[in-house]
């Protein structure tokens, strides 16, 4: 039988990014984190993990780190069937979800409420935020047990429910177009864009589809909030979400680009097969809530 205590190490100092932080966080120490780490690897015969600066878990560690999410929401289900009326059950409960950051920017936070009161469980959030084109490698690696994506096909042990399409607007202030002097769209080939992290192509798919063209005039800049002020304030122009942008239109902050050009993404809630409760809680109203807030095929 597998000791979880040794699972439980792998897992810490995956989240973490160390050996240290892990033993922090589990309040052990190093020496004794790198023993159980060791005693994996020799009960296996195999490595679990790659010493890298972060640690990174191989191919058997991230099958390992998989199982360790499913068993813990086996665990999360426990307690509420059979420990309801123990101290365990006041335990705080952890959920581990990955997401893209326009979705915690706009519709999330809505979701995320339903499970302020279930059942009572304290209930505690871990969001780990990446760009909805690779967000699931955080779910491939084992280190969260749910994940919001653009990829609608489920990994291994995994299953998949459509949430719908996020749209993003082309949009740039009044104050940058007087600036850089934009009369069609076509000028924008010189101006600076604004993308939030490498694997934003948002802003070079719009140049594609409207402009026939590409730029490598591009501001970085990683904050959803900051990304829609520096839009307003006129340092580029890019996509923003038209649930974060709606206001700005209204009060002529920002105008639209590319004669109501849009991208629609779509979005997938993936999840485990051994879905504990308050993950199921919480698919649901984050289903509901996207059937209200997102573009959905037959709107």
């Amino acid at each position: 039988m597998m000791d979880y205590q040794l699972l439980e190490a792998l897992h810490a100092i995956v989240n973490e990014g160390g050996f240290e932080k892990a033993a922090n966080k589990l309040f052990i120490t190093q020496s004794a984190i790198s023993r159980r780490i060791q005693t994996l690897e020799s009960l296996l015969g195999e490595p679990v993990l790659i010493r890298s600066k972060p640690p990174k878990p191989t191919g058997k560690g991230i099958r390992l780190l998989n199982h360790f999410q499913q068993v813990l929401q086996l665990e999360m289900e426990l307690n509420i069937e059979s420990l309801a009326d123990t101290a365990v059950s006041a335990m705080p409960i952890t959920i581990r979800l990955a997401t893209n950051r326009d979705s915690l920017a706009t519709w999330l936070p809505e979701a995320l409420s339903i499970l302020n009161g279930l059942d009572q469980q304290q209930v505690k959030f871990e969001l780990l935020v990446d760009d909805q084109s690779v967000v699931l490698n955080k779910m491939k690696s084992g280190e969260v047990m749910a994940c919001i994506s653009s990829e609608p096909n489920a990994i291994n042990g995994g299953k998949v429910s459509y949430l719908g399409m996020l749209r993003y607007r082309a949009v740039a202030s009044p104050t940058f177009l007087a600036k850089y002097k934009v009369v069609v769209v076509q000028d924008l080939i010189k101006c600076p864009c604004l993308i939030f992290d490498e694997n934003d192509n948002l802003q070079h798919q719009f140049l594609a589809d409207i402009v026939k063209g590409d730029t490598d005039f591009v501001h970085l800049l990683p904050c959803p909030e900051g990304f829609k002020q520096a839009l307003i304030a006129g340092v580029g122009y890019g996509m923003l979400p038209e649930l974060q942008c709606v206001d700005a239109l209204a009060e002529n902050k920002l105008i639209t680009l590319g004669d109501e050009y849009f991208i629609d993404v779509p979005l997938y809630w993936h999840y485990w097969q051994s879905e504990a409760p308050q993950l199921k809680a919480l698919r649901t109203q984050a289903l509901a809530v996207a059937s209200l807030r997102l573009h959905q095929p037959d709107k």
